[in-house]
């Protein structure tokens, strides 16, 4: 037997809804903040001019992510609704051009590659969390969103697992990336 919802009952899911998506919106806009953050001390620590580079480029697109979601977070306050965002992905190719300056004789440092690992966890974190949000999502342009950021949370881990194996093994790397064989 189903039972049928009165107005009011109607209008409570509907604040309900809406005060998950603002708290979703308000989390997004956190960890934004925190990532730009580590990424702008990894930066700062890193003694490699690629993981220098690659630190930053990720901190000013944790930025760009987070000025959307500023926008998003007023609009939804003003509006009661997602608003339609443009947003264009790049898929990690800014991160790509990076690699094409790398370096075959490079030094790492355990804390360079802790600091790696940290990050793909927190994109990994990042993209799960934003792939919650898309199957969540109550408009379409919320969930094509959480679905773009999804994909670029994605290529940003990528980028990091590169240079990951790039510090562990720079000529191993250059091999792979070359597809020389021995």
């Amino acid at each position: 037997m189903r039972v049928q919802k009165t107005g009011n009952q109607e209008k409570e899911a509907a604040m309900s809804e809406q005060m998950q998506t603002v708290e979703a919106v308000r989390t997004a806009i956190q960890m934004e903040i925190d990532g730009k953050e580590f990424y702008l001390k990894a930066a700062q620590a890193s003694q490699n001019p690629l993981g220098k580079s690659l630190f930053q480029q990720l901190a000013k697109e944790e930025d760009n992510h987070r000025l959307k979601f500023e926008e998003i977070y007023k609009a939804i306050q003003a509006n009661k609704a997602w608003p339609e965002v443009d947003i264009t992905p790049h898929g990690g190719k800014e991160l790509e051009t990076l690699f094409a300056r790398a370096e075959k004789n490079v030094a790492s440092t355990d804390t360079e590659l802790e600091a790696v690992q940290t990050a793909m966890n927190m994109e990994n974190k990042t993209r799960d969390f934003y792939r919650d949000r898309a199957g969540k999502a109550s408009f379409p342009a919320e969930k094509n969103y959480y679905q773009t950021l999804e994909r670029e949370e994605a290529a940003h881990h990528m980028s990091l697992y590169d240079y990951y194996e790039y510090m562990k093994d720079p000529a191993g790397w250059f091999t792979m990336k070359e597809k020389h064989s021995l």
